[in-house]
Protein backbone atom coordinates (compact mmCIF):
# COMPACT_ATOMS: atom_id res chain seq x y z
CA UNK A 1 0.00 0.00 0.00
CA UNK A 2 1.44 3.33 -1.08
CA UNK A 3 2.09 6.25 1.78
CA UNK A 4 2.69 9.08 -1.20
CA UNK A 5 1.29 12.18 -0.57
CA UNK A 6 -1.47 13.05 -3.24
CA UNK A 7 -0.67 15.28 -5.88
CA UNK A 8 -1.76 19.04 -5.73
CA UNK A 9 -4.92 20.15 -7.57
CA UNK A 10 -5.14 22.16 -9.72
CA UNK A 11 -6.81 25.65 -8.21
CA UNK A 12 -5.14 24.95 -4.85
CA UNK A 13 -3.52 27.82 -3.41
CA UNK A 14 -0.59 27.22 -0.35
CA UNK A 15 -3.47 27.10 2.32
CA UNK A 16 -5.07 24.49 0.89
CA UNK A 17 -2.36 22.47 1.24
CA UNK A 18 -2.79 22.28 5.00
CA UNK A 19 -4.40 20.00 7.03
CA UNK A 20 -7.79 20.16 7.59
CA UNK A 21 -9.48 16.93 8.31
CA UNK A 22 -13.55 17.66 9.68
CA UNK A 23 -12.29 21.07 10.96
CA UNK A 24 -12.38 22.79 7.83
CA UNK A 25 -14.32 25.65 9.10
CA UNK A 26 -12.48 26.27 12.55
CA UNK A 27 -8.98 26.19 10.17
CA UNK A 28 -10.62 28.70 7.13
CA UNK A 29 -11.42 31.17 10.78
CA UNK A 30 -7.84 30.71 12.03
CA UNK A 31 -6.50 31.24 8.32
CA UNK A 32 -8.48 34.95 8.41
CA UNK A 33 -7.66 36.11 11.24
CA UNK A 34 -4.05 34.70 11.13
CA UNK A 35 -3.86 36.55 7.70
CA UNK A 36 -5.69 40.22 9.48
CA UNK A 37 -2.99 39.79 12.04
CA UNK A 38 -0.29 39.67 10.07
CA UNK A 39 -1.56 42.55 8.13
CA UNK A 40 -1.38 44.50 11.13
CA UNK A 41 1.98 43.13 12.47
CA UNK A 42 3.53 43.97 8.89
CA UNK A 43 2.04 47.57 9.45
CA UNK A 44 3.44 48.74 12.00
CA UNK A 45 6.71 47.93 10.40
CA UNK A 46 6.75 51.67 8.76
CA UNK A 47 8.90 54.57 7.83
CA UNK A 48 7.52 58.14 6.99
CA UNK A 49 8.13 59.71 4.07
CA UNK A 50 8.94 63.72 4.47
CA UNK A 51 6.07 65.45 2.75
CA UNK A 52 3.79 62.79 2.30
CA UNK A 53 0.54 61.70 4.57
CA UNK A 54 1.33 57.71 3.75
CA UNK A 55 4.68 56.02 5.26
CA UNK A 56 6.02 53.11 3.69
CA UNK A 57 5.16 50.39 5.77
CA UNK A 58 5.02 46.29 5.24
CA UNK A 59 1.21 46.55 5.26
CA UNK A 60 0.63 46.07 1.82
CA UNK A 61 3.55 43.23 0.91
CA UNK A 62 1.34 41.60 3.48
CA UNK A 63 -2.00 42.31 2.19
CA UNK A 64 -0.74 40.85 -1.70
CA UNK A 65 1.13 37.67 0.52
CA UNK A 66 -2.16 37.08 2.64
CA UNK A 67 -4.89 37.53 -0.77
CA UNK A 68 -2.05 35.16 -2.88
CA UNK A 69 -1.56 32.69 0.02
CA UNK A 70 -4.94 32.41 0.89
CA UNK A 71 -6.97 32.63 -2.39
CA UNK A 72 -9.46 35.37 -2.81
CA UNK A 73 -12.35 34.83 0.13
CA UNK A 74 -10.04 34.22 2.80
CA UNK A 75 -7.93 36.98 1.39
CA UNK A 76 -10.90 38.98 1.20
CA UNK A 77 -11.95 38.37 4.77
CA UNK A 78 -8.54 38.55 6.39
CA UNK A 79 -8.64 42.05 5.24
CA UNK A 80 -12.21 42.72 5.59
CA UNK A 81 -11.19 41.90 9.16
CA UNK A 82 -8.23 43.87 9.33
CA UNK A 83 -9.93 47.14 7.95
CA UNK A 84 -13.21 46.85 10.02
CA UNK A 85 -10.76 45.74 13.21
CA UNK A 86 -8.93 49.05 12.63
CA UNK A 87 -12.09 50.83 12.02
CA UNK A 88 -13.16 50.00 15.41
CA UNK A 89 -10.56 51.34 17.49
CA UNK A 90 -8.01 48.40 17.24
CA UNK A 91 -4.80 49.87 16.42
CA UNK A 92 -2.86 48.10 13.66
CA UNK A 93 -3.31 50.49 11.37
CA UNK A 94 0.54 51.54 10.15
CA UNK A 95 2.36 53.49 12.35
CA UNK A 96 -0.68 52.26 15.47
CA UNK A 97 -3.44 54.45 13.39
CA UNK A 98 -7.01 53.30 14.21
CA UNK A 99 -10.06 54.90 12.89
CA UNK A 100 -10.99 55.86 8.87
CA UNK A 101 -10.51 59.83 9.26
CA UNK A 102 -7.16 59.78 7.19
CA UNK A 103 -5.82 60.44 4.38
CA UNK A 104 -3.99 56.82 3.72
CA UNK A 105 -7.71 55.06 4.33
CA UNK A 106 -8.10 54.56 0.79
CA UNK A 107 -4.90 52.26 0.49
CA UNK A 108 -6.27 50.03 3.10
CA UNK A 109 -9.66 49.81 0.84
CA UNK A 110 -7.18 49.23 -2.49
CA UNK A 111 -5.48 46.24 0.00
CA UNK A 112 -8.96 44.66 0.67
CA UNK A 113 -9.89 44.47 -3.49
CA UNK A 114 -5.97 43.57 -4.15
CA UNK A 115 -5.94 40.89 -1.50
CA UNK A 116 -8.73 39.36 -3.68
CA UNK A 117 -7.75 40.16 -6.63
CA UNK A 118 -4.30 38.47 -6.30
CA UNK A 119 -5.95 35.12 -4.87
CA UNK A 120 -7.74 35.03 -7.80
CA UNK A 121 -4.95 34.94 -9.45
CA UNK A 122 -3.15 32.23 -7.67
CA UNK A 123 -5.94 29.70 -8.05
CA UNK A 124 -4.77 29.78 -11.60
CA UNK A 125 -1.12 29.07 -10.86
CA UNK A 126 0.29 33.14 -10.62
CA UNK A 127 2.63 32.42 -7.75
CA UNK A 128 3.75 29.34 -8.86
CA UNK A 129 6.64 30.50 -11.24
CA UNK A 130 8.74 33.70 -11.06
CA UNK A 131 7.48 35.28 -13.86
CA UNK A 132 3.95 34.95 -12.91
CA UNK A 133 4.24 36.15 -9.25
CA UNK A 134 6.16 39.35 -10.29
CA UNK A 135 3.09 40.09 -12.56
CA UNK A 136 0.05 39.07 -9.85
CA UNK A 137 2.50 41.45 -7.34
CA UNK A 138 2.47 44.20 -9.79
CA UNK A 139 -1.41 43.66 -10.46
CA UNK A 140 -2.16 44.07 -7.00
CA UNK A 141 0.19 47.14 -6.25
CA UNK A 142 -1.76 48.36 -8.90
CA UNK A 143 -4.88 47.96 -7.80
CA UNK A 144 -3.73 49.47 -4.30
CA UNK A 145 -2.34 52.56 -5.86
CA UNK A 146 -5.88 52.88 -8.24
CA UNK A 147 -7.68 53.22 -5.09
CA UNK A 148 -5.63 54.79 -2.39
CA UNK A 149 -4.21 57.56 -4.94
CA UNK A 150 -7.26 58.79 -5.88
CA UNK A 151 -8.68 58.98 -1.82
CA UNK A 152 -5.83 60.53 -1.19
CA UNK A 153 -5.93 63.67 -3.38
CA UNK A 154 -10.04 63.81 -2.24
CA UNK A 155 -9.51 63.51 1.85
CA UNK A 156 -6.71 66.07 1.60
CA UNK A 157 -7.59 68.15 -1.31
CA UNK A 158 -4.53 68.06 -3.33
CA UNK A 159 -4.77 67.56 -7.28
CA UNK A 160 -4.15 64.18 -8.49
CA UNK A 161 -1.00 65.24 -9.81
CA UNK A 162 0.19 66.12 -6.29
CA UNK A 163 -1.09 62.85 -4.85
CA UNK A 164 0.49 60.91 -7.22
CA UNK A 165 3.58 62.78 -6.28
CA UNK A 166 3.48 62.20 -2.69
CA UNK A 167 1.49 59.07 -2.42
CA UNK A 168 2.63 56.81 -5.07
CA UNK A 169 6.39 58.08 -6.63
CA UNK A 170 8.06 57.42 -3.36
CA UNK A 171 6.33 54.20 -3.10
CA UNK A 172 8.07 52.38 -6.48
CA UNK A 173 11.28 51.16 -5.21
CA UNK A 174 9.88 50.04 -2.11
CA UNK A 175 7.27 47.85 -4.25
CA UNK A 176 9.89 46.49 -6.22
CA UNK A 177 11.66 45.70 -3.09
CA UNK A 178 8.75 43.66 -1.61
CA UNK A 179 7.53 41.63 -4.99
CA UNK A 180 11.14 40.80 -5.82
CA UNK A 181 11.07 39.21 -2.07
CA UNK A 182 7.14 37.60 -2.98
CA UNK A 183 9.14 36.14 -6.12
CA UNK A 184 11.31 34.68 -3.72
CA UNK A 185 9.15 33.14 -1.45
CA UNK A 186 6.26 31.90 -3.41
CA UNK A 187 7.45 29.89 -6.12
CA UNK A 188 9.96 28.51 -3.53
CA UNK A 189 7.33 27.55 -0.72
CA UNK A 190 5.29 25.74 -4.01
CA UNK A 191 8.66 23.92 -4.90
CA UNK A 192 9.27 22.78 -1.42
CA UNK A 193 5.62 21.22 -1.04
CA UNK A 194 6.21 19.52 -4.47
CA UNK A 195 9.22 18.28 -3.46
CA UNK A 196 7.71 17.28 0.06
CA UNK A 197 4.18 15.56 -2.19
Amino acid sequence: MSTAAAPIRSGAVLADLLPAARARYAVDAALVAGGATLTGIAAQIAVPVPGSPVPVSGQTFAALLVGTALGARRGFLSLALYAVAGMAGMPWFAQGASGYAMPSFGYILGMLLAATVVGHLARRGADRSVLRTAGSMAVGSVIIYAVGVPYLALATGMSLSAAVSVGLVPFLIGDALKAALAVGVLPTAWKAVGRRG
